[in-house]
Order: C-alpha cells, then structure tokens, then sequence
C-alpha cells in the first residue's frame, strides 16, 4: 500500500497538471461557420481547438477523431460527453466522432463527402479567409448537370459554375475550366469545401480573373466490363474517355462555351492532378492550360508520369511544350507529406532542366487539404484566358 503522503503528492502533481493544462485552453470558443442550423457544437477558439459535445448516457467511450489523433472526451452526470482538441491547422477538416469504437458523422456538423463517406467537417477560420468568402458582390450560379454516359452505362452528373452575367448577356460566350477533385472525394467537393464559386465571384468582381465556365465532375468512372474483371481490385479508370467523348461535348452543346482548346484549361488537386496531366498529354487538341494542386504523383492504376513520359508521350521536344500549353501551374502546401513533395519537385526539376517555363505556388503552412487548393485555385484562376 502506498503512503498516504506519496498519494496526495500524486493527486497534488495530477490535478497541478490537469489544472495547468486547462488554463491553456482559451475559452473564446464560438460554433463552427458550417454548423447545421441552430446547432451550437462544434465549437473552435481562437487557437485553432475543436470542441465537441453529443449526448450519449450509455456509451463507456467517447472520442473526438480529427487530423489523425483521437481525443477522448469526458462524461458528466447527464450523460452529455465533451472535449476538444489540440490545435488545429487553419481551413477544412474531416472529422467524426468515435462512439464505443463505431466511427459516427456528429449530428451538429453539416456534412460532406471527403475519405470516402459522407461524414463531418469543420471550418478552422483562416487569416485569409477573405478571397472565398461570401460578400456583397454579383454571384454565379452552381448548377446540377445530369447525364446518361454511354461509357459506363450509367446516369452521372457533374456541377457547373456560370459566372455573373451569364443569364442576363445571352449573346456572350465563356472559356472552360474542367476541375477535378482528389481521392475518395467526388464531384460536390469543390463547389462545397472548395469554394470554388465564391472564389471565382470574388476575383470577377475585383477583375482579376476573366469570367468563365467550371465544370466539376467525377473523376471515379468505370466500364460495366472492368468492373466485372477487376473483382476485389480497383479497375481501369474510364474517366479521360468520359471526359473527352461525353463530357465536353454535352457542355458545349449545352452551355455557352468558346469551344476550342485556347479557351479550355483543365486543373485537379492530388489524385485529379495525375488524372488531369495524364488527360492534357493526351488530349492537347482540347486543352491549353494545366493546374496541378498538390501533386503529379501516381496513383494505383496510372500512368507514370515522369521526364520521359511527358516530353516524349506527347510533346515531340521542350520547345513543342511551350507552343502547345500556354501555362503549366504546380502548387503545394509547405507542410504536405513527403511523397508529394517528391513528385512535384521531380517534375519542377524535369521541367527547369528542359527550360520549359512554368508557374509554382507554395501555400504557406497548410498540408494536404482544402485550403491549399483553395489558395491554388485563386492563385490560378487569375492566370487563365488572359
């Protein structure tokens, strides 16, 4: 048996700790911008703390699940579990809520489609949270466009930005910009964590950026037949076909478009930056401008894209790069993984031994997320079509 002494010291030092790790908690805590209505949690502080609270008398163990470290919250006699987090990065976030170990969406959260389900997401307000934001200025309009793909045999559907104007001015055409969302995302992505539409509304207005179409689409596409074959493994992407031989034309025949490869750019950010590089090498008929955010590198199931591939798959030297690609954007965030700087910076170096000129954006200390792309797509926009 411990001494009575050694115990209070114990309790003495424990509750000091505790006590001096509260104090370090600021309690400026406000709801979170993407809360559902009338929801009051989740909550974040000015540090950048996610806070959380859900009902749940008969749980034995509650966690806040969020950047890949688990929180465990604390119970109090109503059966209501609350807790936060360490600091978070600023911008976008996944998260959930981990109940007696089943992963679940909090029901205070409005909720989006990112890691492959639709589950939680939290807004850690940014110091430049001002170039997506909503303010009083024209708004484009982001509509739904269903399609039957005859490729895969089934009904799609991708969002379409139309810029300010483009129901008032029936006589004027816009140039198109094809932006793809990244792994275990689809096509709500850009449009709902993205911001794309008020960001684009923001640099219109402010004319740094020239009026234009975005289309987003799903960049998951599969053959009844491949699907078949592959079983358990995940089959050959269908998407570029789609792409080129659905997609484009039905945008063009639908909306105003100037349908020729001057006025297309195409952009992606991780997974649809390989995709989409991959596309324009083949495709340079159709397209004349390429964004890559956070990353060229490979994906299973895609072409390696290295210094041979892409200067003999489809340019015939540097030179013939420069006349057909009007601009080449690479983007990353200074606190991404590894791999991803690997990939990029290959490419970067690829592209300055050949002297093939290019752009590069480092968007300062935000790692493998939304606000990077966001700030890439700003960064971008402004460079398209002028």
């Amino acid at each position: 048996m411990k001494h009575p002494f050694l115990l209070l010291l114990i309790f003495s030092v424990s509750f000091s700790f505790a006590q001096s790790d509260q104090e370090k908690i600021v309690e400026d805590f406000k709801p979170s911008s993407v809360n559902q209505s009338g929801k009051e949690f989740p909550k974040v502080n000015s540090e950048g703390r996610v806070r959380v609270q859900i009902e749940a008398p008969k749980a034995n163990k509650v966690q806040l699940d969020i950047g890949g470290v688990k929180y465990d919250l604390e119970k109090n006699k109503e059966g209501v579990w609350l807790g936060e987090s360490a600091p978070q990065d600023e911008g976008f976030h996944y998260y959930q809520l981990n109940i007696d170990g089943a992963s679940v969406p909090d029901p205070g959260s409005k909720y989006y489609y990112g890691a492959g389900r639709w589950g939680s997401g939290i807004e850690i307000p940014a110091t430049d949270k001002e170039f997506y934001a909503l303010k009083d200025v024209p708004h484009g309009n982001v509509s739904e466009n269903l399609y039957f793909s005859e490729i895969t045999q089934q009904w799609r559907r991708n969002f379409v930005y139309t810029p300010p104007g483009y129901f008032e001015n029936l006589e004027k055409r816009y140039p198109v910009l094809y932006l793809q969302h990244g792994s275990y995302e689809d096509e709500t992505g850009w449009s709902s964590q993205g911001h794309a539409n008020l960001i684009l509304d923001n640099l219109i207005a402010s004319g740094d950026a020239e009026p234009m179409i975005i289309v987003m689409d799903n960049g998951y596409a599969y053959k009844p037949e491949d699907l078949e074959k592959a079983g358990e493994n995940r089959p050959m992407s269908s998407f570029e076909e789609v792409l080129i031989n659905e997609v484009i034309p039905k945008i063009d025949n639908k909306f105003r478009t100037i349908p020729n490869r001057e006025n297309r750019a195409i952009a992606g950010l991780s997974m649809g930056a390989s995709q989409t590089m991959s596309i324009i090498m083949n495709n340079l008929e159709h397209f004349s401008y390429y964004g890559g955010f956070s990353g060229t590198a490979n994906f299973p199931g895609d072409k390696k894209l290295d210094a041979d591939t892409f200067l003999n798959g489809a340019f015939s030297n540097a030179e013939d790069v420069e006349e057909k690609l009007n601009m080449i954007f690479l983007s990353l965030g200074t606190k991404e993984a590894e791999i991803f700087f690997k990939t990029v910076n290959e490419f970067r170096d690829m592209l300055e031994k050949q002297d093939i000129d290019y752009t590069f954006y480092s968007s300062p200390d935000t790692a493998h997320e939304w606000l990077t792309w966001r700030r890439s797509l700003y960064q971008y926009a402004q460079l398209l079509f002028n």
